[in-house]
């Protein structure tokens, strides 16, 4: 297993900047987090993949930057918006194997009286299909206030979809849902297929590893355990820390405290 930084920690630095910022630091492994239309761009690919390359840096995953209009472009009942949203993704899935990275993170859509959750996720399913047609693979993440914010929902999503359904567990995530990680792991097993880290204590769900009272080596071991073999990227808001010094500093003791 690599251990690798989100751009995202690093938003609104942009994006390439993020990537070459983390990558010129010797990181191993990377989530590219789109931020504005303009970066699916083939030119801007282009200097992503030559970032990539200089470094030899992986990039695992990459995440877009409609997550907060999928609920209105993917999840509703008007049919030109949800073929619109398809040709994103797919295009999403282009850049995913232009990058080398195997997988797209969806947060997905927000609870509504447009559709049922079985709807949902014959959606979902469709939208993964686009996306696999160029050899990558659609994550459902675990997010807090969306429709698979809840393990109810991950685990009927689970059920109906079978083969066709995979999963992004991040842990701030679950903490604000109310719900340990390990229930995810335990209920998921390996169809999680990448994880999104971070610290937390009784007061604070979002913190740079080893400041909290996460205990990540039995966390990563209890992944193991339940069949999961992908990889993790520290996924923190910027508001976590002060300067990028000290994201970097957590990233070397994390390495250090699990391996």
């Amino acid at each position: 297993m690599k251990i690798g930084i989100s751009t995202s920690c690093l938003y609104p630095m942009y994006t390439e900047a993020a990537f070459e910022t983390i990558a010129s630091r010797g990181v191993e492994l990377t989530e590219i987090f789109f931020n504005a239309n303009c970066e699916l761009e083939p030119q801007f690919i282009k200097g992503l993949c030559n970032t990539k390359d200089k470094y030899g840096i992986t990039v695992s995953s990459v995440h877009p930057t409609m997550s907060l209009a999928e609920s209105f472009m993917l999840f509703s009942n008007y049919d030109r918006r949800f073929y619109e949203g398809l040709e994103n993704f797919k295009r999403y899935g282009e850049i995913a194997a232009s990058l080398g990275a195997k997988y797209v993170i969806m947060h997905g859509g927000k609870p509504n009286g447009t559709m049922d959750d079985y709807g949902y996720f014959d959606k979902f399913a469709a939208v993964a299909e686009v996306v696999r047609q160029n050899g990558a693979t659609l994550l459902q993440e675990n997010v807090v206030l969306f429709r698979a914010g809840k393990l109810d929902t991950l685990k009927n999503m689970s059920d109906y979809l079978g083969d066709n359904v995979n999963f992004c567990l991040d842990v701030k995530q679950s903490i604000r849902g109310g719900y340990s990680p390990y229930d995810v792991l335990n209920l998921l097993g390996s169809k999680i297929k990448h994880l999104h880290l971070s610290d937390s204590n009784s007061t604070n769900d979002c913190m740079l590893p080893l400041t909290g009272n996460f205990d990540f080596k039995d966390f990563l071991d209890t992944a193991t355990r339940v069949g999961y073999i992908g990889d993790a990227v520290i996924e923190l808001y910027r508001a976590a820390f002060g300067s990028p010094d000290e994201l970097f500093e957590a990233h070397k003791k994390l390495l250090k405290k699990v391996f």
